[in-house]
């Protein structure tokens, strides 16, 4: 459709009855303009992803943990909404403090950090953490785990985070309570796209001090990830926020087809929630339409989505959207798959090298 061209929807006046559903909210918000009707949007095309068995890969940038969202994550994992993971290390270490039931409070962003420091309170805008009740116990879990694990051969995020969820699962008060716990229970992989900046790699410095090494296999993660698209018939993702986690999940097309040259066009869909935006060059901002220019998305005009806004705000929408409406699929299992998908994309890769 010519967008230069009068057309389109009639827009409604929007009227609201307090017997409405989400589906009903989420008409209003798609049938309406500006964000709101781009919230609508995502919404949608996330179920268009579900139906189609996509395999979605979710991003999640930032700290969404402490502030309890690691919750929708599970539901979504359990619900086989969510195929693979990328995230940030402070999510994972965070997530943990619930499944352990070490004390994470509302607080105030109005307040006097030099107080707060005294008082050994850790905040994180409007989010508390003990300093020793919380962070220090979950210092002395990380560093339990890591004491006898990856010392011997290489690893990546994706084994650190299984082995994470594995131990929860085991020992943790309330294991249920973890993203990364039901990711283990489902294989979903949850890739760290910069672990060493976080508190998880903080804690292998008290182990490398006494002499044991540990070596991060990031090519062979970046790997498992193009594999991962590479076979698969169509591809999503859900991107919150932005930061190297969108950029993790995005660079699988570029390595497909710049590198490796196997031609597979990257994303079939992608949905971003950011409030970051284009005119200041950084990748957080940067449109969907752009990586088309890099081959991460097979095409610039249709099959993504973005919603300036809080992902705080947005992000329980479009999920309690797909939750209510859509049927629960089968588990992908990924995780227990990455080795023959590795072989898969190495074997083609030598069977049709490309032309140099």
């Amino acid at each position: 459709m010519d967008p230069h061209t009068f057309h389109g929807k009639d827009i409604p006046h929007i009227r609201l009855d307090p017997k409405m559903t989400i589906e009903d909210l989420v008409d209003v918000f798609a049938n309406s303009g500006f964000n709101g009707r781009q919230l609508g949007d995502a919404a949608k095309l996330y179920a268009k992803m579900i139906q189609e068995d996509a395999t979605i890969c979710l991003t999640v940038s930032g700290a969404m943990t402490p502030v309890g969202f690691g919750g929708i994550i599970k539901t979504l994992i359990e619900r086989g909404f969510v195929d693979w993971i990328v995230t940030t290390g402070a999510n994972v270490y965070h997530e943990d403090h619930f499944a352990w039931g070490l004390p994470v409070k509302q607080g105030s962003f109005d307040v006097d950090d030099m107080k707060l420091y005294e008082n050994e309170i850790v905040r994180i805008r409007d989010v508390y953490i003990k300093f020793n009740e919380t962070l220090e116990a979950q210092d002395q879990l990380v560093q339990k785990m890591v004491d006898k694990h990856f010392t011997d051969r290489p690893f990546t995020t994706a084994e650190f985070c299984n082995l994470m969820g594995k131990l929860s699962k085991e020992g943790a008060k309330y294991p249920e309570k973890s993203f990364v716990t039901a990711a283990y229970d489902y294989d979903v992989p949850v890739y760290i796209s910069t672990i060493k900046d976080s508190s998880l790699a903080l804690n292998l410095a008290v182990h490398r001090l006494r002499g044991k090494t540990y070596s991060l296999d990031f090519v062979r993660e970046i790997i498992e990830q193009a594999a991962i698209i590479y076979d698969s018939e169509k591809s999503g993702i859900l991107e919150l926020g932005g930061g190297v986690p969108k950029n993790t999940a995005q660079q699988t097309g570029p390595l497909l087809d710049q590198i490796l040259k196997r031609n597979d066009g990257g994303q079939d869909y992608i949905i971003q929630i950011t409030d970051a935006h284009p005119d200041t060059g950084g990748l957080s901002g940067a449109t969907l339409q752009e990586g088309k220019s890099w081959g991460k998305i097979k095409d610039a005009h249709t099959g993504m989505v973005t919603v300036y806004a809080d992902v705080t705000i947005a992000f329980p929408i479009l999920a309690l959207y797909v939750l209510s409406n859509q049927n629960t699929r089968k588990p992908k299992r990924l995780y227990k798959k990455l080795n023959q998908l590795y072989k898969n994309l190495s074997d083609d890769y030598f069977k049709n090298p490309p032309a140099h």
